[in-house]
């Protein structure tokens, strides 16, 4: 038997070495990278998606927030384009049905327009299809009144001799619009209620347009297009044609997708079975935007279903704003109506889709000190990309001319979001908004 001495007074033999060498090598031997613990699978793949990134490839959550947001929201927008993708093809088929004459009403709320409506007037002596008309003169001391007189006898020299006016000697609010809208439905007679402003301008078959669309019994309400004339040059009256197509394109969507919660209350047409279903107009809670607040009531019943016109057959224009002043407050009504809906789902949608784009666009200034934000803001600029290109592909001749290149056009593509956001926070921060010079809550 071999011997080791190990000293003086001790031998080791082969086989004890042979019991402790599995032991020695385990102990100086290299040993590989710890091992993760168990990841759920869908961590471990964008961790493997972001190892061919820029900087440390091992996610934190931190990582996952930023990329998270940013994907979530492209999958967001393109999920909503998809929803105005159906919309348009329920549309062409709402186009092509054959046509049933229905008695309609159209009521339009009117104070002090003198300087606006001319216009509005025009259009509807040219409109080819019979209809009620009720313009609800709200206390107006301009020479509005002298305008709608005329205007009865004009209609009725066309034949048009259904067309009246009701005068409002006061009214007591909260929502002026609204008391004025109320009025003129308990007064119409027409089984679908139309409904504008007094500075909008119809196409001549605007009414016979949204009147087909209304062919589906299913069918409680449609919105239809609204765009900003063309009035001017310059980047103020380019962004305000621009900003209204970006709101419809939303608006749109989420019909599509079966979560009305808005819509322009300036094209919009109601049939009275739907209304009734709901209560009556009286039964809309007072909000700054009635429209959506009418829209979202009648969605969340049930009974109706709400559509949008993805066609430029039934679009109207509206007289653009001449002071950004004016185009703010106008605008933060809009976005306070949305972000304080009475209607749960749509103040919870409305609020998800303005918190997105704000806190993308407030990590900007932070790239600096915190460049793994990136892909927040870069999701909502590929979201305001998606936007323009549906835009021009849908309507086109509606937008001033250049071209989605254009260099107006990229500066309102980057401007957009940050509008969005400087109106969310002046809305979560109480700024008060007026219309018709009276201040809306």
């Amino acid at each position: 038997m071999l011997l080791f001495p190990l000293s003086s007074s001790s031998v080791f033999s082969v086989s004890s070495v042979v019991k402790i060498l599995p032991f020695f090598i385990l102990r100086i031997a290299p040993r590989p990278p710890a091992a993760h613990p168990q990841r759920p699978l869908w961590l471990v793949s964008i961790q493997g998606f972001c190892a061919i990134l820029p900087g440390e490839a091992d996610l934190t959550v931190f990582d996952i927030f930023c990329y998270g947001h940013g994907i979530f929201f492209v999958a967001l927008q393109t999920l909503l384009m998809m929803g105005f993708f159906l919309e348009w093809r329920r549309d062409r088929r709402a186009v092509r049905a054959c046509e049933t004459p229905r008695p309609v009403s159209l009521i339009i709320p009117i104070h002090n327009e003198g300087r606006r409506m001319e216009g509005l007037l025009h259009s509807l002596l040219a409109q080819d299809y019979p209809a009620e008309i009720i313009f609800v003169d709200d206390c107006s001391d301009d020479e509005s009144p002298a305008m709608l007189a005329q205007f009865v006898k004009d209609a009725a020299r066309r034949g048009m001799a259904d067309c009246r006016i009701i005068t409002l000697k006061e009214n007591p609010g909260p929502n002026r619009k609204q008391y004025a809208l109320s009025a003129g439905i308990a007064a119409a007679r027409g089984d679908y209620l139309l409904f504008t402003d007094g500075d909008c301008e119809a196409p001549p078959s605007w009414i016979r347009a949204m009147s087909r669309r209304m062919n589906d019994a299913a069918v409680g309400a449609v919105i239809g297009p609204v765009f900003k004339k063309k009035q001017g040059k310059g980047f103020f009256f380019l962004y305000q044609c621009y900003d209204h197509v970006v709101r419809y394109n939303y608006l749109a969507g989420a019909i599509g997708l079966g979560a009305a919660g808005g819509g322009f209350g300036n094209n919009l047409i109601v049939s009275r079975a739907a209304l009734d279903s709901i209560g009556g107009y009286d039964a809309v809670p007072p909000s700054p935007t009635e429209d959506a607040a009418l829209i979202s009531l009648i969605r969340s019943r049930g009974k109706y279903c709400v559509r949008a016109i993805a066609l430029p057959d039934a679009a109207i224009e509206t007289v653009a704003e001449k002071t950004w002043r004016s185009f703010i407050n106008q605008t933060l009504r809009w976005n306070n109506g949305g972000l304080f809906s009475p209607e749960l789902t749509t103040r919870f949608n409305y609020n998800l889709l303005m918190l997105v784009i704000s806190t993308g666009i407030l990590a900007i200034p932070l790239l600096p000190f915190f460049p793994r934000l990136w892909p927040m803001p870069a999701g909502v600029f590929i979201v305001m990309i998606e936007n323009t290109i549906a835009a021009f592909g849908l309507f086109r001749t509606k937008l001033p001319q250049g071209g989605p290149l254009n260099l107006g056009y990229f500066l309102t593509l980057l401007f957009t979001p940050v509008y969005f956001t400087i109106m969310t926070i002046m809305g979560y921060c109480g700024i008060k908004v007026t219309w018709k010079n009276k201040q809306v809550n």
